[in-house]
């Protein structure tokens, strides 16, 4: 019998897997201006996943998980009737999730750009004067956010997210979020690539605050080619960016049906997924499961004429 679904959203579906567990399948699905695709991007699921648990274990010394196991082999019974799990699904601990996105921002770009140009400020704290887009902040900071239900999260001041959970907890959230980004950014930056921010999940483990959801995957963070970075410019990331600069490209209003999106931009997309996670884990993707060496080498032509010709070489 199949585990019993209880939440899908635009990219992952969880089920209830017992004794306070949850079965989190990353899908492959692909979302940009808060519309899902009809076209998936292959394996995008499983690098999602692959990334979580490279980052889960490294993270440990900050802060514990909700990680229990990636291993089709240690699902529960009924696991096996959900079609093409392997490589794609974490066995997580049930957790009290803060009602607020922990976002840490280590350089200048996005919305903090845009609202460093009209006001000076960061989340509201002024910023000092003269910086460029994509400029690496002093230090890193946390700038969290709501979760909104619909809609956009709105970026909310320190002070507002005490009003949300308590100073004390608050306080800890900055603490892990701070040092989980230094951490990742770290070890990101001697593989060849930049952490501009990242979103961290946070939540209430036995008492303890752990660390949920995705971890530093290219769906949760911007990545950017070392190379590739300096201030006064965007660099190319290691995400979505096809589909979002092939959509805008096309006319679309973003509100209807998008229309289809074609296959190279599918695998240059694929590509710059599979780059994230074989450059920063240092690991092959064709080693993890559900994965083939076929696909990869089917999209390493779009790869390259994308500018990131390095980037689905295996290590």
């Amino acid at each position: 019998m199949t585990l019993e679904r209880i939440y899908s959203g635009k990219v992952r579906d969880v089920y209830d897997a017992g004794e306070g567990l949850f079965l989190m399948v990353a899908s492959d699905r692909i979302s940009a201006f808060d519309v899902v695709f009809a076209e998936p991007v292959p394996d995008k699921g499983r690098v999602l996943t692959a990334m979580t648990d490279f980052w889960s274990s490294r993270l440990a010394e900050v802060a514990p998980t909700h990680l229990v196991t990636v291993d089709p082999a240690s699902f529960p019974h009924g696991a096996e009737e959900i079609p093409d799990l392997e490589g794609r699904a974490m066995l997580v601990r049930r957790a009290e999730m803060l009602p607020i996105e922990c976002i840490v921002r280590g350089y200048l770009t996005g919305s903090a750009w845009k609202e460093y140009q009209r006001a000076g400020t960061m989340h509201g704290t002024p910023l000092p004067e003269g910086l460029e887009e994509s400029a690496r902040l002093p230090e890193p900071v946390f700038t969290p956010s709501t979760k909104a239900v619909e809609g956009h999260d709105v970026n909310i001041s320190f002070e507002e997210a005490v009003g949300l959970v308590g100073e004390e907890l608050a306080h800890k959230a900055r603490e892990v979020s701070l040092a989980a980004y230094a951490l990742g950014a770290a070890h990101a930056l001697e593989s060849g690539v930049v952490i501009a921010d990242t979103k961290f999940e946070l939540g209430i483990i036995d008492g303890n605050l752990a660390i949920c959801d995705e971890i530093l995957t290219p769906d949760s963070s911007r990545f950017w080619p070392a190379d590739d970075w300096k201030p006064g410019s965007t660099p190319p990331s290691f995400d979505k960016q096809p589909v979002r600069d092939w959509a805008e490209s096309t006319g679309w209003d973003k509100a209807s049906t998008p229309p289809p999106v074609p296959a190279e931009v599918i695998a240059a997309t694929r590509e710059r997924y599979v780059t994230a996670y074989q450059r920063i884990s240092g690991r092959s993707f064709a080693t993890w499961w559900g994965v083939g060496d076929d696909a990869s080498e089917a999209s390493q032509g779009a790869l390259e004429a994308s500018g990131f010709e390095d980037g689905g070489k295996r290590p």
